[in-house]
C-alpha cells in the first residue's frame, strides 16, 4: 500500500508540527481511516518531501509531526509550459490534472476567439485558485513535489504581449501542419505548447502566434478534442525529450 501524500502550505523542517484544518483532517480520518501514529508524506513545493506522523486527529482538526526528509526524484528535467485555451467545466480540470501528472511546470489558461468560456476578473481568480488546487491534488497522487504554477487567465493576445519567461521552443498545435513533434529539435531551455479550446484557434490567432514566434505542429491525421490534444502533445514531448 502506498503512503498517503499531502500538499501543505507550511514550512517543513524536522520536528515541526503542522496543524491541518477540516478538509485534510476529514480526508485522513474519515476517508482513509488513518489514526494517531500512522505515517504520511508531506510536501509544500519548496522544501522537498518529508515523512510525518499523525498526532491528534479529530473531525475538524489534525496535527502532524514532521520526522525526516525523504529523497524524491519525480520532477521532470524537461521544462514544459502549457498555454491552454480555456474549455468548459471538467475538461479544463482534466487538462490541468493530467498535465501535472505528466510533469508540466507551468499552465497559462488563455481566452480565445472561439472559446465558449467568458470570465470576469472575480471569476477568473476563482477558477485559477480552483485549478491550482487540482494541480496540488494531482501532485499528491502522482508523486510530484512541486505543483505547477497556474497563471491567471488572460486573453490570448494579452498573453502574447505579456512579459513571458520564454523558452527556446514555442509550438502551437494546428491540424494539417506539415511538421510533427518528432521533426522538432530537442528544446535546450524550455518547451512552450499552445493548445486551442473546443472550437480551435481562429486564422487570426494562428497568424498572431506565428508573429510571436510559435511554429505550427500537427499530432497526426485525426482531429483530437482539446483535452486529448494537450495530454497527447505533453506525453509525446516527454517521450522524445523527457523522462517517459
Amino acid at each position: 500500500m502506498s503512503l498517503t501524500r499531502l500538499f501543505v502550505a507550511d514550512k517543513l523542517a524536522q520536528g515541526s508540527e503542522l496543524q491541518l484544518d477540516e478538509e485534510p483532517a476529514h480526508y485522513l480520518g474519515r476517508v482513509l481511516r488513518l489514526r494517531s501514529g500512522d505515517t504520511v508524506r508531506v510536501f509544500n513545493g519548496d522544501d522537498g518531501e518529508w515523512s510525518a506522523t499523525i498526532g491528534h486527529i479529530g473531525k475538524n482538526r489534525a496535527t502532524l509531526l514532521v520526522q525526516g526528509h525523504v529523497a524524491n526524484a519525480s520532477e521532470s528535467e524537461l521544462k514544459i509550459h502549457l498555454a491552454q485555451g480555456i474549455s468548459r467545466g471538467e475538461r479544463m480540470d482534466f487538462v490541468v490534472q493530467k498535465a501535472t501528472e505528466l510533469g508540466v511546470k507551468r499552465v497559462s489558461p488563455v481566452l480565445t476567439a472561439h472559446g465558449v468560456v467568458k470570465l470576469d476578473n472575480k471569476r477568473a481568480e476563482k477558477r485559477r485558485s480552483h485549478w491550482q488546487r487540482v494541480a496540488e491534488s494531482a501532485c499528491e497522487q502522482s508523486g510530484r513535489i512541486r505543483p505547477p504554477l497556474i497563471d491567471a487567465p488572460l486573453p490570448l493576445n494579452d498573453w502574447f504581449g505579456s512579459s513571458r519567461d520564454r523558452g527556446d521552443t514555442d509550438l502551437i498545435l494546428r491540424p494539417g501542419a506539415k511538421a510533427s513533434l518528432a521533426d522538432i529539435t530537442s528544446p535546450q531551455i524550455k518547451l512552450c505548447l499552445l493548445v486551442g479550446p473546443e472550437g480551435g484557434f481562429s486564422e487570426q490567432e494562428y497568424d498572431d502566434a506565428s508573429v510571436a514566434g510559435f511554429a505550427s505542429v500537427s499530432l497526426g491525421p485525426r482531429i483530437l478534442r482539446t483535452e486529448t490534444a494537450a495530454v497527447a502533445a505533453i506525453a509525446i514531448a516527454q517521450s522524445l525529450w523527457g523522462d517517459l
